[in-house]
């Protein structure tokens, strides 16, 4: 390998982790109360919900499918939630344990109608989108179900350490996932399922299992994002995660994976979401306002795009 190749994949590697860099320092220097521990604890401890979602989206995107439904999965699981904490009496712990069955069972279908059916996964979590959200708002009736302080003390820094244990268990969840993609055959053979299906299909992997595996995957994972997002507001709200597919979407291509599936990044993609957090606090701060942060943040997700379309002609032999 030559010493011009060695440095591109260098540049490659690093490429994300300095762009997070670069964008700190730029927000220090342009807002005088960014660079504080309080403001990254804040930001630290927002971005659970969007952690866990981004790592399922990431999971499906290398497998080749795409999941467009897991924002109304949360408003769904968080809904659920609630009414069975707040409606029913269910003790808190059991109430967790349905809404994130509530999601896994949502990529569960999403699983088998897009494997099964050999249905479009663009088509059938855009449809579960539709039902998921419908759900949540018949489940509250339309209003926020209010849980209390018990729910919260998943979302509030641990004296001491300043961070939550729901940013605690979405890390863990990020490190146990990189290790999945990377070290298991489970990983490898989402790999290779999303790189080149009918080479997948004739080396004997069972192609239906893994993709209904990862599109359940990412639906119990957007329920646990359900369940971050009920303790950080301290309620269920059944509009909780309109447009998190989005950022889902975009944290997961800044941080290194293809729309095209193959390849992927979960470490990649934690990077993308303190990327999108970093930029959405730091303009925050200096009084944009919230149509030029969506213009900035659109620009940053294209340029992300262009970035790997440009990784992926340069490592094919085109120019």
């Amino acid at each position: 390998m030559t010493l011009i190749k060695t440095l591109q994949r260098y540049l490659e590697q690093y490429f994300i982790a300095g762009s997070l860099a670069l964008l700190i320092i730029f927000f220090s220097i342009a807002s005088d109360n960014f660079f504080s521990l309080t403001t990254f604890t804040s930001i630290l401890n927002q971005l659970p919900a969007l952690t866990v979602v981004a790592v399922g989206m990431t999971l499906v995107l290398i497998v080749g499918c795409i999941d467009l439904s897991v924002g109304s999965v949360v408003g769904l699981s968080s809904a659920v939630t609630g009414m069975a904490a707040v409606v029913l009496g269910i003790p808190l712990p059991l109430a967790f344990m349905l809404g994130i069955t509530t999601g896994t069972l949502c990529g569960l279908v999403n699983g088998c109608l897009s494997s099964y059916f050999a249905l479009p996964s663009f088509i059938v979590t855009f449809g579960m989108l539709e039902m998921a959200r419908g759900l949540a708002y018949m489940t509250t009736d339309s209003q926020t179900l209010f849980i209390g302080a018990s729910i919260q003390k998943l979302s509030l820094p641990i004296t001491g350490l300043g961070i939550s244990p729901a940013l605690i268990i979405a890390i863990s969840i990020v490190v146990l996932a990189h290790f999945i993609v990377k070290r298991t055959v489970f990983g490898r053979y989402i790999i290779a399922i999303g790189t080149n299906e009918t080479a997948a299909r004739m080396s004997g992997i069972p192609i239906h299992p893994y993709r209904i595996s990862v599109l359940a995957l990412s639906g119990g994972l957007a329920g646990l994002g359900g369940l971050f997002n009920a303790a950080y507001l301290g309620a269920a709200d059944p509009n909780a995660g309109i447009g998190l597919e989005l950022s889902a979407i975009a944290a997961a291509v800044i941080g290194g994976t293809s729309l095209m599936g193959g390849r992927g990044s979960v470490a990649g993609a934690f990077t993308g979401v303190l990327i999108i957090a970093v930029l959405q606090s730091g303009l925050a701060q200096m009084g944009v306002t919230e149509p030029v942060k969506r213009l900035i943040t659109g620009g940053v997700i294209i340029a992300a795009v262009l970035f790997d379309y440009w990784r992926l002609r340069r490592r094919s032999g085109h120019r």
